[in-house]
């Protein structure tokens, strides 16, 4: 027991060392906008987190004043080279727990050559980003970007958008780009290939996951749910974690105290979050304590788990899938295409994973024919611990940033 502890230990503190960086960096400071155009008339709302607002007061909550102040000169749309007189005062509004809210109205002199402006937070932290979504009278909408970079929209040229002319393969390319530079979504294919004995058992896992995420993924890009990126941000780490530990049980044969150990940890910080350190919801938490400590208790005693893994990798997926539509929601999607994006991206996503899948398994088998491959329990205990250590660690960044 005790080599396994300590491996299991200096692979955890390892791998908290290795990924700081690429997980803080993951953690993006960001609001969201929705601009309604009828005509000479736009009106715009914003929301954003506590934390972000906090800015505007050095870290304190801002009053409703003090938003107003910040923003107002900060927003505004031109018509031309004019800018567009306020329709109606800035107001703050009732919002979700944890976010504040605003909405504006600008009315036009023309809507011909219309400019939307944003430039809120920009000067407190260069790095934030605006996820904006447009909306037309006629019921269309694009998703836009303002950055620090790009802090104007032309109206115009958003309404085509800049993949209304891409073909099926460049959305196949996005799909594979997006699990080649996640280093999240590979070290959750790692953890799958890890816990697969079998073929078989290889198969149920990754269908799983396949209907999980397409499913989620088709829902958010058609704009039916639009779960908060800071959220799904935290969960993806989660589920890496969980199917680190879920590998230990497995090998350690001591689900109990695994099993307890991590639903402790989720529901401490449920406690937390209710103390309002955090950003994910309590009960969120609560239910994923009690989800964890059963799923983990079932799989350590169960001898075969492979359709049991097939139902939990599902909703691992259903978590994955959002993460991979943020890559498409930061993009101009054209209504007319969405069929055909959804299914270019997800083949794209799809011949990635396979990829990745087959690199790992091949690898695998490779070193046992060489006969330089470790015995299985110290390599899926090393590996395992180390995406216990990441996921938690990205977890936690991401739940209390």
């Amino acid at each position: 027991m005790s080599m396994d502890f300590w491996t299991w230990l200096s692979a955890s503190l390892l791998a908290c060392a290795m990924m700081a960086s690429p997980a803080l960096a993951h953690t993006r400071s960001e609001s969201h906008t929705t601009w309604t155009i009828d005509g000479r008339i736009v009106r715009m709302n914003i929301t954003a987190p506590d934390m972000e607002m906090a800015r505007i007061d050095n870290g304190k909550r801002p009053a409703d004043r003090q938003i107003l102040t910040y923003l107002t000169p900060r927003i505004g749309v031109l018509s031309g080279k004019n800018a567009c007189l306020v329709a109606a005062p800035p107001r703050v509004v009732l919002a979700a727990t944890g976010f504040r809210r605003a909405e504006f109205a600008f009315d036009c002199p023309t809507d011909a050559d219309m400019h939307l402006r944003f430039e809120g937070f920009f000067d407190l932290i260069s790095t934030h980003i605006d996820l904006a979504q447009i909306q037309f009278n006629n019921g269309d909408f694009v998703e836009q970007l303002f950055s620090n970079d790009a802090q104007e929209i032309d109206v115009t040229r958003s309404r085509g958008g800049e993949l209304a002319g891409a073909s099926f393969f460049r959305f196949v390319q996005m799909g594979i780009m997006h699990i080649f530079t996640g280093v999240d979504h590979m070290s959750f294919l790692l953890g799958l290939v890890l816990i697969s004995r079998r073929l078989r058992d290889l198969i149920f896992v990754v269908t799983g996951f396949t209907i999980g995420h397409s499913l989620t993924l088709g829902l958010a890009v058609t704009g039916l749910i639009r779960p908060h990126a800071e959220f799904i941000d935290a969960l993806v780490a989660l589920t890496i974690a969980l199917i680190g530990v879920e590998n230990l049980v497995v090998t350690l044969k001591r689900p109990d105290k695994l099993a307890i150990i991590s639903g402790f940890v989720l529901l401490l910080m449920g406690f937390l979050r209710l103390a309002g350190i955090g950003v994910l919801p309590p009960l969120l938490l609560i239910g994923g304590a009690l989800f964890t400590t059963c799923y983990l208790m079932i799989s350590g005693h169960l001898h075969d788990t492979g359709r049991l893994r097939m139902v939990v990798t599902t909703v691992f997926g259903l978590i994955h899938g959002f993460g991979f539509a943020a890559d498409l929601l930061e993009s101009r999607l054209p209504r007319e295409k969405l069929a055909e994006i959804l299914v270019g991206f997800n083949l794209g996503v799809e011949m990635a994973q396979l990829t990745v899948v087959l690199m790992v398994t091949g690898g695998v088998l490779t070193a046992r024919r060489l006969r330089i491959a470790t015995p299985r329990a110290i390599t899926v205990d090393t590996l395992a611990s180390a995406l216990v250590a990441i996921g938690m660690f990205w977890f936690i960044v991401r739940s209390l940033a």
